[in-house]
């Protein structure tokens, strides 16, 4: 269900698996040419078998070159100077190139996945007078001192922009905190006060609820401030090209809210298409517009908990505590236990609402949620959210093509080894029935038993410090055939016959992973071109 808007925005009815690339790492280069550039890799990112992009926000931040996150303007695609003399272009580009790189993703059959950071606000044009409690960093709950005066950056006016989409002006009464007294200097949590003015309280509850996290924090029970942004969804998904969002930092939005806006905006979905005279679309394996929501957390039971109350709208997470799994196993190397790497996941619990993961720009080298995946334990976990029925895989850009120095001049961390390959094998291989092998702790497999359409294949994951081998079935529809191994990885030559009742002997090298598919297989070719 959770890739059912891929199947709502394919250019046709072919048999496909659904794979989402996050489109740019933390530090992407800048300069306006990301935009560019994408269109640019429209072709290479559909022969790999992608089918939707999760852009970077699109919306204006607080500086030229901001990652996206600082965001001050939800209705600034890249097309108002934010203060006099600016290039009104976004970190990367200006709403005409986005539009086009979006037009070519398109033409690709790629959906288009808008990043949608709703939270908070940073780069106001003035500073207001107001009345606030600081409160506790680590309980929220808690006053520190007394109620006082402070100046605080919340005035938002888009002068730039001039009303132009929404005439709609943030103040003070428009957020429910800050962290910064202009006057003092002081730094904190300061809750806003005044009449109906609170947290959230169906947020995270970590540190006695978790609704603040930085800059001016929005108000989303304020109705003005609901309207505005629900308004600007509405008006995205007219204007853009695109099928779905990803949510940034939802366990710190309330959870209503974020039920509101994606009901509100599947419905007007629903309403375009009729305008635009287009059938009514089966919604019965997932719905109009996919969501999904960045909430972080390395254990499940905040996560479950959150997409249990989230109402009744299907709605999507990543699967954060897959990957702190998938970093525990290779920083243990040959003493993990590779039966345990689904315990506690949401892929494990709810598989048609978790978007898996291996890394993404928070958790890559220099962030502050910084979590690496062993590079030599990389292809086990690509060869885990890519080649297996549960979830929708979403892989990093920074892992495709390796991730740029903070300068954005030159790749500091490459890309992992022919994960282009691992790609091309799920488009044409990871299809059809799954028979498990999770019987060894260092050795584990499963194979897929194929389709109509496309052939099946077969996978070993070793962390064993020598060759892996599993006895596996694929099938008595592949008996006597030959299988080889699809990334190359184990020498030339290297093959295996199935025998007259459909098993046989898969390896793989050492700490590694074997890809089997039949030597016969009409898209074996496609692999690595």
């Amino acid at each position: 269900m959770a890739h059912a808007a891929d199947k709502h925005s394919a250019l046709d009815d072919q048999e496909r698996n659904c794979t989402m690339l996050q489109a740019f790492e933390w530090y992407t280069p800048g300069g306006g040419t990301h935009w560019e550039w994408l269109a640019s890799q429209a072709p290479r990112f559909a022969s790999l078998g992608i089918t939707a992009v999760w852009l970077p926000p699109a919306t204006k931040g607080s500086g030229p070159d901001d990652v996206g996150y600082g965001i001050s303007d939800l209705w600034d695609i890249g097309e108002f100077s934010r203060v006099e003399g600016e290039d009104p272009r976004t970190k990367y580009g200006t709403r005409a190139q986005l539009e086009a790189a979006m037009r070519e993703l398109r033409k690709n059959g790629i959906a288009c996945y808008m990043d949608a950071v709703l939270n908070h606000k940073l780069g106001a044009n003035r500073t207001e007078t107001f009345r606030v409690q600081q409160v506790d960093d680590n309980d929220r709950t808690k006053p520190i001192g007394e109620e006082r005066d402070i100046e605080g950056w919340t005035g938002f006016d888009f002068p730039g922009r001039g009303g132009k989409y929404s005439d709609f002006k943030y103040n003070f009464n428009h957020f429910t905190g800050v962290d910064y007294d202009q006057k003092t200097g002081d730094k904190g949590v300061f809750r806003i006060l005044g009449k109906n003015k609170s947290f959230a309280d169906d947020v995270d509850q970590e540190k006695g609820g978790y609704d603040y996290l930085m800059g001016a924090d929005v108000d989303h029970a304020h109705p003005d401030v609901a309207k505005d942004i629900i308004d600007w969804g509405k008006w995205m998904i007219r204007t853009f090209p695109m099928s779905g969002w990803r949510f940034d930092a939802v366990k710190h939005i309330s959870r209503e809210f974020i039920h509101d806006f994606v009901s509100a905006i599947r419905d007007e979905a629903r309403k375009l298409r009729e305008e635009q005279g287009k059938p009514k679309l089966d919604e019965s394996e997932g719905p109009i517009m996919f969501g999904v929501g960045e909430f972080w957390a390395d254990k499940t039971e905040a996560c479950l908990e959150y997409l249990e109350k989230f109402g009744d709208e299907q709605f999507s997470l990543f699967d954060a505590p897959l990957h702190y799994n998938l970093v525990e196993a290779g920083n243990a190397g040959k003493d993990y236990d590779l039966r345990k790497v689904f315990d506690g996941t949401i892929v494990q619990a709810r598989p048609i609402d978790a978007v898996t993961l291996v890394t993404n720009h928070d958790t890559q080298k220099g962030q502050a949620l910084e979590s690496v995946v062993a590079p030599d334990f990389m292809p086990l976990a690509y060869s885990i959210i890519l080649f297996r029925q549960s979830g929708y895989p979403c892989i990093f850009l920074g892992d495709l093509d390796g991730c740029h120095s903070e300068d954005g001049a030159s790749i500091s961390t490459p890309p992992m080894s022919d994960l282009a390959k691992f790609l091309q094998v799920r488009r044409y291989f990871a299809f059809g029935e799954q028979r498990d092998y999770w019987d060894h702790p260092s050795c584990v497999g499963w194979t897929r038993g194929g389709s109509e359409q496309h052939d099946g294949m077969a996978v070993v994951l070793c962390v064993g410090e020598e060759e892996g081998k599993k006895w596996m079935e694929v099938g008595q529809r592949y008996k006597g055939t030959e299988w080889v191994d699809a990334i190359g990885w184990l020498g030339e030559g290297a093959s295996v016959k199935v025998n007259d009742e459909g098993w046989a002997e898969f390896r793989s090298p050492a700490h590694s992973v074997g890809v089997w598919v039949p030597k016969d297989a009409k898209l074996r070719s496609e692999i690595g071109k």
